[in-house]
Protein backbone atom coordinates (compact mmCIF):
# COMPACT_ATOMS: atom_id res chain seq x y z
CA UNK A 1 0.00 0.00 0.00
CA UNK A 2 1.41 3.66 -1.07
CA UNK A 3 2.17 6.31 1.74
CA UNK A 4 -0.94 8.45 1.86
CA UNK A 5 0.39 12.05 1.83
CA UNK A 6 -2.52 14.66 1.98
CA UNK A 7 -1.58 18.43 1.64
CA UNK A 8 -4.15 20.92 2.98
CA UNK A 9 -4.35 24.20 0.70
CA UNK A 10 -2.82 25.13 -2.46
CA UNK A 11 -1.64 28.54 -2.31
CA UNK A 12 2.73 29.20 -2.00
CA UNK A 13 3.65 27.16 0.31
CA UNK A 14 0.67 24.09 0.02
CA UNK A 15 1.33 24.05 -3.72
CA UNK A 16 5.29 24.34 -3.38
CA UNK A 17 5.34 21.45 -0.55
CA UNK A 18 3.37 19.09 -3.14
CA UNK A 19 5.19 19.84 -5.97
CA UNK A 20 8.65 19.28 -4.07
CA UNK A 21 7.27 15.74 -2.61
CA UNK A 22 5.77 14.48 -6.09
CA UNK A 23 9.64 15.47 -7.70
CA UNK A 24 11.26 13.46 -4.70
CA UNK A 25 9.80 10.49 -3.74
CA UNK A 26 8.74 7.78 -6.52
CA UNK A 27 4.85 7.79 -7.16
CA UNK A 28 4.98 3.85 -6.87
CA UNK A 29 5.58 4.59 -3.29
CA UNK A 30 3.25 7.45 -2.39
CA UNK A 31 -0.32 8.85 -3.35
CA UNK A 32 0.12 12.54 -2.87
CA UNK A 33 -3.27 14.45 -2.77
CA UNK A 34 -3.51 18.42 -2.87
CA UNK A 35 -7.09 19.73 -1.10
CA UNK A 36 -7.91 23.06 -2.15
CA UNK A 37 -11.39 25.01 -2.00
CA UNK A 38 -10.71 27.01 -5.24
CA UNK A 39 -9.56 25.36 -8.79
CA UNK A 40 -7.08 28.16 -9.23
CA UNK A 41 -3.60 28.67 -7.75
CA UNK A 42 -4.09 32.58 -6.37
CA UNK A 43 -1.26 34.82 -6.52
CA UNK A 44 -2.26 36.01 -2.83
CA UNK A 45 1.09 38.85 -2.89
CA UNK A 46 -1.15 40.62 -5.94
CA UNK A 47 -4.58 41.14 -4.53
CA UNK A 48 -4.39 44.50 -4.01
CA UNK A 49 -4.07 44.43 -7.72
CA UNK A 50 -6.98 42.96 -8.69
CA UNK A 51 -8.99 44.91 -6.31
CA UNK A 52 -7.95 47.89 -8.21
CA UNK A 53 -9.30 46.85 -11.65
CA UNK A 54 -6.16 44.80 -12.65
CA UNK A 55 -6.47 41.12 -14.23
CA UNK A 56 -4.36 38.65 -13.18
CA UNK A 57 -2.96 35.42 -15.30
CA UNK A 58 -5.12 32.59 -14.56
CA UNK A 59 -3.13 29.33 -12.78
CA UNK A 60 -5.36 26.49 -12.99
CA UNK A 61 -4.16 23.72 -10.72
CA UNK A 62 -5.09 21.22 -12.76
CA UNK A 63 -2.51 22.03 -15.63
CA UNK A 64 -0.06 23.26 -13.04
CA UNK A 65 0.20 19.37 -11.51
CA UNK A 66 -0.96 17.59 -14.93
CA UNK A 67 1.54 14.81 -14.99
CA UNK A 68 3.19 15.10 -11.16
CA UNK A 69 0.66 12.32 -10.12
CA UNK A 70 -0.39 14.41 -7.31
CA UNK A 71 -4.01 13.93 -7.25
CA UNK A 72 -6.01 17.31 -6.89
CA UNK A 73 -9.45 17.17 -4.48
CA UNK A 74 -11.39 20.32 -5.10
CA UNK A 75 -13.03 20.87 -1.29
CA UNK A 76 -13.37 22.24 1.81
CA UNK A 77 -11.68 21.33 4.73
CA UNK A 78 -14.30 20.97 7.38
CA UNK A 79 -12.28 18.86 10.69
CA UNK A 80 -9.21 17.54 11.31
CA UNK A 81 -9.48 14.14 13.87
CA UNK A 82 -5.33 13.62 14.24
CA UNK A 83 -6.09 10.53 16.18
CA UNK A 84 -7.70 8.92 13.63
CA UNK A 85 -5.83 9.98 10.91
CA UNK A 86 -8.67 11.86 8.56
CA UNK A 87 -9.81 14.90 7.44
CA UNK A 88 -13.41 15.98 7.02
CA UNK A 89 -13.87 17.22 3.79
CA UNK A 90 -16.89 18.98 2.05
CA UNK A 91 -17.97 20.68 -1.51
CA UNK A 92 -18.71 24.03 -2.37
CA UNK A 93 -22.55 22.97 -2.15
CA UNK A 94 -22.16 21.51 1.66
CA UNK A 95 -21.62 17.57 0.56
CA UNK A 96 -19.90 15.65 -1.94
CA UNK A 97 -20.99 13.96 -4.83
CA UNK A 98 -18.89 11.08 -3.30
CA UNK A 99 -20.55 10.56 -0.20
CA UNK A 100 -24.65 11.76 -1.27
CA UNK A 101 -26.95 11.93 1.71
CA UNK A 102 -24.04 12.34 4.25
CA UNK A 103 -22.47 15.98 3.55
CA UNK A 104 -19.01 14.96 4.18
CA UNK A 105 -16.10 12.43 3.38
CA UNK A 106 -13.19 11.72 5.15
CA UNK A 107 -10.23 11.15 3.61
CA UNK A 108 -7.47 9.10 5.38
CA UNK A 109 -3.71 9.89 5.56
CA UNK A 110 -0.50 8.87 6.88
CA UNK A 111 0.97 12.04 6.63
CA UNK A 112 -0.65 15.76 6.82
CA UNK A 113 0.67 18.78 5.54
CA UNK A 114 -1.39 21.50 7.06
CA UNK A 115 -1.23 24.84 4.76
CA UNK A 116 -4.64 26.23 5.63
CA UNK A 117 -2.92 29.91 5.70
CA UNK A 118 -4.60 32.68 7.39
CA UNK A 119 -7.31 35.40 6.52
CA UNK A 120 -7.95 38.75 7.83
CA UNK A 121 -8.12 39.44 11.42
CA UNK A 122 -11.32 42.34 12.07
CA UNK A 123 -12.83 40.42 15.16
CA UNK A 124 -11.74 42.57 17.82
CA UNK A 125 -12.99 45.81 16.47
CA UNK A 126 -16.73 46.62 17.02
CA UNK A 127 -18.37 47.00 12.81
CA UNK A 128 -15.19 46.06 11.06
CA UNK A 129 -16.71 42.82 9.53
CA UNK A 130 -20.10 44.40 8.53
CA UNK A 131 -18.90 47.61 7.11
CA UNK A 132 -15.12 46.84 5.89
CA UNK A 133 -13.33 45.44 2.72
CA UNK A 134 -10.67 43.01 2.94
CA UNK A 135 -8.00 41.91 0.52
CA UNK A 136 -6.51 38.35 2.28
CA UNK A 137 -8.46 36.50 -0.20
CA UNK A 138 -9.51 36.41 -3.79
CA UNK A 139 -13.53 36.95 -3.36
CA UNK A 140 -12.89 39.32 -0.86
CA UNK A 141 -10.50 41.57 -3.54
CA UNK A 142 -13.26 40.81 -5.97
CA UNK A 143 -16.01 42.56 -3.83
CA UNK A 144 -13.44 45.33 -3.43
CA UNK A 145 -12.91 45.87 -6.84
CA UNK A 146 -16.97 45.76 -8.10
CA UNK A 147 -17.01 48.29 -4.89
CA UNK A 148 -14.21 50.68 -5.90
CA UNK A 149 -15.78 50.24 -9.66
CA UNK A 150 -19.13 51.67 -8.60
CA UNK A 151 -17.45 54.59 -6.39
CA UNK A 152 -17.91 57.86 -7.87
CA UNK A 153 -15.21 60.77 -8.00
CA UNK A 154 -14.69 62.56 -4.88
CA UNK A 155 -15.51 59.79 -2.18
CA UNK A 156 -13.44 58.81 0.39
CA UNK A 157 -11.68 55.43 0.91
CA UNK A 158 -9.63 54.34 4.07
CA UNK A 159 -6.68 51.53 4.39
CA UNK A 160 -6.71 50.75 8.02
CA UNK A 161 -3.42 48.82 8.64
CA UNK A 162 0.40 50.06 8.24
CA UNK A 163 1.96 47.03 7.53
CA UNK A 164 3.11 46.37 4.15
CA UNK A 165 -0.45 45.10 3.28
CA UNK A 166 -1.83 48.21 3.76
CA UNK A 167 0.92 50.20 2.41
CA UNK A 168 0.70 48.30 -0.59
CA UNK A 169 -3.15 48.56 -0.90
CA UNK A 170 -3.51 52.07 -0.19
CA UNK A 171 -0.92 53.06 -2.87
CA UNK A 172 -2.21 51.26 -5.69
CA UNK A 173 -5.68 52.63 -4.92
CA UNK A 174 -4.51 55.93 -4.85
CA UNK A 175 -2.48 55.50 -8.24
CA UNK A 176 -5.39 53.49 -9.91
CA UNK A 177 -7.95 56.11 -8.87
CA UNK A 178 -6.63 59.74 -8.46
CA UNK A 179 -10.12 61.02 -7.90
CA UNK A 180 -10.74 59.27 -4.64
CA UNK A 181 -9.57 60.35 -1.58
CA UNK A 182 -7.63 57.99 -0.04
CA UNK A 183 -6.51 58.04 3.31
CA UNK A 184 -4.32 55.58 5.71
CA UNK A 185 -5.17 54.92 9.20
CA UNK A 186 -1.73 53.26 11.44
CA UNK A 187 -1.57 52.20 15.27
CA UNK A 188 1.80 53.28 14.93
CA UNK A 189 3.89 55.79 13.16
CA UNK A 190 3.90 55.43 9.38
CA UNK A 191 6.44 53.06 8.54
CA UNK A 192 8.28 52.46 11.97
CA UNK A 193 10.09 48.76 11.22
CA UNK A 194 11.79 50.87 8.92
CA UNK A 195 15.39 52.29 8.42
CA UNK A 196 15.37 56.05 8.05
CA UNK A 197 15.79 56.30 4.66
CA UNK A 198 13.05 53.64 3.90
CA UNK A 199 10.82 55.58 6.21
CA UNK A 200 11.45 59.07 3.91
CA UNK A 201 10.73 57.10 0.72
CA UNK A 202 7.54 55.90 2.11
CA UNK A 203 6.61 59.42 2.93
CA UNK A 204 7.63 60.79 -0.40
CA UNK A 205 5.95 58.35 -2.30
CA UNK A 206 2.84 58.38 -0.27
CA UNK A 207 2.68 62.19 -0.53
CA UNK A 208 2.98 62.33 -3.85
CA UNK A 209 -0.28 59.98 -4.48
CA UNK A 210 -1.78 62.05 -2.69
CA UNK A 211 -2.91 60.00 0.25
CA UNK A 212 -3.48 61.20 4.12
CA UNK A 213 -1.48 59.82 6.81
CA UNK A 214 -3.48 59.31 10.37
CA UNK A 215 -0.38 58.44 12.65
CA UNK A 216 -0.92 56.63 15.91
CA UNK A 217 -4.54 56.24 15.30
CA UNK A 218 -5.94 52.92 16.83
CA UNK A 219 -9.39 52.08 15.64
CA UNK A 220 -11.72 51.66 17.70
CA UNK A 221 -14.71 50.75 15.28
CA UNK A 222 -15.88 50.89 11.80
CA UNK A 223 -19.28 52.05 10.55
CA UNK A 224 -20.78 52.39 7.50
CA UNK A 225 -19.09 55.74 6.25
CA UNK A 226 -16.77 56.63 8.76
CA UNK A 227 -14.00 54.62 10.98
CA UNK A 228 -13.60 55.56 14.84
CA UNK A 229 -10.12 56.52 16.12
CA UNK A 230 -9.27 57.57 19.72
CA UNK A 231 -8.33 60.70 18.30
CA UNK A 232 -11.62 61.46 16.28
CA UNK A 233 -13.60 59.99 13.12
CA UNK A 234 -12.53 59.58 9.42
CA UNK A 235 -14.79 59.92 6.88
CA UNK A 236 -15.23 56.75 4.52
CA UNK A 237 -17.34 55.76 1.98
CA UNK A 238 -15.25 52.45 1.45
CA UNK A 239 -12.69 50.88 4.40
CA UNK A 240 -10.19 48.32 3.48
CA UNK A 241 -9.39 46.48 6.73
CA UNK A 242 -5.72 45.37 6.82
CA UNK A 243 -4.59 45.46 10.06
CA UNK A 244 -3.46 42.15 10.71
CA UNK A 245 -3.94 38.05 10.14
CA UNK A 246 -5.63 35.33 11.96
CA UNK A 247 -4.76 31.54 10.91
CA UNK A 248 -7.59 29.22 10.26
CA UNK A 249 -9.22 27.65 13.22
CA UNK A 250 -9.35 24.18 12.02
CA UNK A 251 -6.18 23.53 14.25
CA UNK A 252 -6.98 24.74 17.12
CA UNK A 253 -10.56 22.58 16.72
CA UNK A 254 -8.15 19.44 17.02
CA UNK A 255 -6.06 17.83 19.61
CA UNK A 256 -3.04 19.46 17.62
CA UNK A 257 -0.60 21.76 20.05
CA UNK A 258 -1.13 25.37 18.82
CA UNK A 259 -0.02 28.73 20.40
CA UNK A 260 -1.81 31.59 21.32
CA UNK A 261 -2.46 32.40 17.97
CA UNK A 262 -4.11 29.17 16.99
CA UNK A 263 -0.52 28.31 14.64
CA UNK A 264 0.28 24.97 15.03
CA UNK A 265 3.65 24.35 17.10
CA UNK A 266 5.91 22.89 15.28
CA UNK A 267 10.03 21.85 15.46
CA UNK A 268 12.86 22.64 12.90
CA UNK A 269 11.74 20.71 10.72
CA UNK A 270 8.19 22.04 10.38
CA UNK A 271 6.48 18.77 12.38
CA UNK A 272 4.04 19.01 14.99
CA UNK A 273 5.46 18.93 18.22
CA UNK A 274 2.82 16.53 19.55
CA UNK A 275 1.39 14.24 16.36
CA UNK A 276 4.78 13.80 14.38
CA UNK A 277 2.58 12.49 10.99
CA UNK A 278 1.45 16.40 10.90
CA UNK A 279 3.55 18.86 9.41
CA UNK A 280 2.36 22.67 9.48
CA UNK A 281 4.15 25.29 6.97
CA UNK A 282 3.60 28.97 6.08
CA UNK A 283 1.23 31.36 8.17
CA UNK A 284 -0.17 28.28 9.87
CA UNK A 285 2.77 27.31 11.81
CA UNK A 286 3.73 28.52 14.73
CA UNK A 287 7.93 28.46 13.52
CA UNK A 288 10.75 29.86 15.32
CA UNK A 289 13.47 31.58 12.80
CA UNK A 290 16.73 33.68 14.31
CA UNK A 291 16.80 34.99 18.03
CA UNK A 292 14.00 32.64 18.83
CA UNK A 293 11.53 34.93 17.15
CA UNK A 294 8.31 33.72 15.74
CA UNK A 295 8.46 33.72 11.68
CA UNK A 296 6.19 36.64 10.45
CA UNK A 297 2.96 35.32 8.33
CA UNK A 298 4.61 36.45 4.40
CA UNK A 299 5.27 34.47 1.50
CA UNK A 300 9.14 35.41 2.64
CA UNK A 301 8.39 32.78 5.75
CA UNK A 302 5.58 30.71 3.61
CA UNK A 303 8.12 29.17 0.94
CA UNK A 304 11.30 28.21 2.83
CA UNK A 305 9.12 26.46 5.40
CA UNK A 306 7.19 24.55 2.48
CA UNK A 307 10.65 23.55 1.29
CA UNK A 308 11.93 22.45 5.27
CA UNK A 309 8.70 20.20 5.64
CA UNK A 310 8.62 18.60 2.51
CA UNK A 311 12.46 17.94 2.58
CA UNK A 312 11.99 16.18 5.89
CA UNK A 313 9.19 14.44 4.61
CA UNK A 314 11.05 12.79 2.28
CA UNK A 315 14.24 12.23 4.34
CA UNK A 316 12.25 10.14 6.79
CA UNK A 317 10.21 7.86 4.58
CA UNK A 318 13.34 7.07 2.37
CA UNK A 319 16.05 7.23 5.38
CA UNK A 320 17.70 10.11 4.14
CA UNK A 321 19.50 13.13 6.31
CA UNK A 322 17.13 15.44 7.72
CA UNK A 323 17.40 19.21 6.29
CA UNK A 324 19.02 21.83 8.68
CA UNK A 325 19.02 24.87 6.95
CA UNK A 326 18.33 28.02 8.74
CA UNK A 327 15.11 30.22 8.02
CA UNK A 328 16.07 33.71 8.10
CA UNK A 329 15.23 36.66 6.13
CA UNK A 330 17.25 38.97 3.70
CA UNK A 331 14.72 42.14 2.68
CA UNK A 332 11.31 43.41 2.79
CA UNK A 333 9.35 44.19 -0.41
CA UNK A 334 7.04 46.50 -1.08
CA UNK A 335 5.27 48.04 -4.05
CA UNK A 336 3.98 51.58 -3.97
CA UNK A 337 1.95 51.45 -7.36
CA UNK A 338 3.14 49.88 -10.35
CA UNK A 339 6.09 52.32 -10.76
CA UNK A 340 7.46 52.79 -7.09
CA UNK A 341 8.63 50.28 -4.59
CA UNK A 342 10.55 50.11 -2.10
CA UNK A 343 13.12 46.94 -1.05
CA UNK A 344 14.25 47.38 2.94
CA UNK A 345 17.12 45.22 3.82
CA UNK A 346 16.91 43.08 6.88
CA UNK A 347 18.63 41.03 9.63
CA UNK A 348 17.98 37.36 9.27
CA UNK A 349 15.96 38.33 12.40
CA UNK A 350 13.77 40.92 10.38
CA UNK A 351 15.09 44.04 11.70
CA UNK A 352 15.86 46.83 9.50
CA UNK A 353 19.35 47.77 7.77
CA UNK A 354 20.47 51.05 6.44
CA UNK A 355 20.44 49.95 3.12
CA UNK A 356 17.21 50.48 0.76
CA UNK A 357 16.65 50.21 -2.85
CA UNK A 358 13.70 52.45 -4.01
CA UNK A 359 12.55 53.91 -7.44
CA UNK A 360 11.46 52.37 -10.32
CA UNK A 361 14.49 49.62 -9.89
CA UNK A 362 12.54 48.86 -6.64
CA UNK A 363 9.23 48.03 -8.74
CA UNK A 364 10.95 45.72 -10.96
CA UNK A 365 12.78 44.21 -8.12
CA UNK A 366 9.53 43.15 -6.38
CA UNK A 367 7.90 42.28 -9.77
CA UNK A 368 10.69 40.09 -10.21
CA UNK A 369 10.23 38.46 -6.70
CA UNK A 370 6.32 38.09 -7.10
CA UNK A 371 7.13 36.09 -10.67
CA UNK A 372 9.55 34.11 -9.13
CA UNK A 373 7.45 33.29 -6.82
CA UNK A 374 4.64 32.20 -8.75
CA UNK A 375 6.73 30.34 -11.35
CA UNK A 376 8.41 27.74 -8.51
CA UNK A 377 4.97 26.69 -7.80
CA UNK A 378 3.05 26.42 -11.26
CA UNK A 379 5.82 24.53 -12.58
CA UNK A 380 6.55 21.73 -10.38
CA UNK A 381 7.79 19.15 -12.37
CA UNK A 382 11.08 21.87 -13.38
CA UNK A 383 14.28 20.27 -13.19
CA UNK A 384 12.73 16.72 -12.59
CA UNK A 385 15.43 14.58 -10.72
CA UNK A 386 16.27 10.97 -12.76
CA UNK A 387 15.70 9.06 -10.35
CA UNK A 388 12.68 9.87 -7.69
CA UNK A 389 13.51 8.61 -4.25
CA UNK A 390 12.34 4.90 -3.16
CA UNK A 391 10.09 4.63 0.40
CA UNK A 392 11.34 2.41 2.95
CA UNK A 393 8.78 -0.08 3.70
CA UNK A 394 9.76 -0.66 7.17
CA UNK A 395 9.27 3.39 7.64
CA UNK A 396 6.14 3.93 5.50
CA UNK A 397 4.87 0.71 7.90
CA UNK A 398 5.63 2.25 10.84
CA UNK A 399 4.88 5.79 10.84
CA UNK A 400 6.87 8.44 12.78
CA UNK A 401 9.20 7.09 15.10
CA UNK A 402 8.66 9.50 17.67
CA UNK A 403 5.96 10.91 19.46
CA UNK A 404 7.64 12.83 22.24
CA UNK A 405 6.77 17.02 21.82
CA UNK A 406 9.95 18.67 21.08
CA UNK A 407 9.49 22.62 21.45
CA UNK A 408 10.73 24.92 18.26
CA UNK A 409 14.01 25.21 17.28
CA UNK A 410 15.36 21.99 18.17
CA UNK A 411 15.38 19.17 15.04
CA UNK A 412 13.52 15.56 15.66
CA UNK A 413 14.77 12.42 14.63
Amino acid sequence: MRHRIVVLGAGYTGAFAAGRLARRLHPEDVAITLVNTEPDFVERVRMHQLATGQDLRPRPLGQMFAGTGVELRPAKVTAIDVERKTVTLTDAYGALSTTPGSGAEELPYDTLVYALGSGWNAQSVPGAAEHAHEIAGRPGALRLRERLARLGAGRSVVVVGGGLTGLEAAAEIAEARPDLHVALATHDALGDRLSPKGRAHLRTVLGRLGITVHENAAVTAVEADRVVTAGGAIPADVTVWTAGFAVHPIARASALEVGDTGQIVVDATMRSVSHPDVYAIGDAALATGPGGKPLRMSCASGIPTAWQAADAIVARLTGGKLPNASLGYVNQCVSLGRAQGLIQFVTADDRAKPAVLTGRLAAVYKELVCKGAAWSVANPTFALPGRRRRVTRERAAAGPAVRTPARGGTSAR
